[in-house]
């Protein structure tokens, strides 16, 4: 048994939590998914609301890394559409919150990115030249994204279907996602400490032990990615979400 900062933590949970590190450092800088299987491991080691007060400063560290590097890709005339609605989502998300249990959440949240990825495979189906940009098509998944990741941190899906429906290439795809949830996750932070009350200094210096892994994380996900082409990037991103949809429901 390890005690830090009035957490008292089995071996095993510890190197759990270092393992989110890296997981969550890598969904940051392009292998997506592996971010959603990071929230569910955590829930299990800390429970479903404390983990998400615990995993936000972890999301924020990993931004940075990934804004650092993709910061010149991001497509801002996407961002703009979405931000408004992804307010009005993570203000749902902190009402709602309070009433939603763990089951309930893995049952919402599995059911959301089964449908993501069911969308983003008929996508890949219907013709290249048909892109849905649309003001309504960015505020459903606005607020769906702003819900999802208040919740549960687990918006990763809903934007990767608002992506990949606009067709972006790779590296346009993680600089824009990057630049969303940066600006997001640091709206995010208010509510969780006076209203859901999940972050506290304690749970902020624990977060800090797991800063070398998310940056080895990082520079892991950038050495995959690059090895990875535009069209597979988009299979890969479908894969991996449906990947993350099986942990968390099962």
């Amino acid at each position: 048994m390890v005690s830090l900062f009035s957490y008292d933590l089995t071996y095993v949970s510890l190197v759990t939590f270092m393992l989110i590190g890296i997981l969550v450092g890598m969904s940051k800088t392009g292998v997506h998914g592996v971010g959603m299987i990071a929230v569910p491991l955590l829930a299990a080691t800390f429970g479903g609301k404390a983990s998400s007060g615990l995993m936000l400063p972890l999301l924020i560290m990993a931004d940075v890394f990934g804004v650092s590097y993709y910061h010149r890709h991001a497509e801002w005339k996407y961002l703009i559409k979405l931000f408004p609605w992804a307010i009005v989502g993570v203000l749902l998300g902190t009402w709602t919150g309070n009433y939603i249990d763990d089951q309930l959440f893995r049952t919402i949240m599995g059911t959301i990115i089964f449908a993501s990825l069911g969308i983003m495979v008929w996508l890949e189906k219907v013709s290249k030249d048909k892109i849905p940009d649309y003001w309504w098509f960015a505020m459903i998944l606005g607020i769906a994204a702003g819900f999802t990741t208040m919740v549960g941190n687990l918006a990763g899906s809903t934007m990767a279907l608002y992506l990949l429906s606009m067709r972006m290439p790779k590296n346009e795809f993680i600089g824009t996602a990057a630049w969303f949830f940066l600006a997001v996750n640091w709206f995010k932070v208010p509510f969780h400490i006076w209203s859901w009350q999940t972050i506290t200094l304690n749970s902020l210096l624990l977060d800090l032990t797991a800063l070398p892994m998310i940056a080895l994380g990082a520079y892991l996900g950038i050495k995959v990615i690059k090895k990875v082409s535009d069209q597979n990037f988009r299979w890969f991103v479908m894969i991996m979400t449906a990947l993350a949809a099986v942990f968390m429901v099962f």
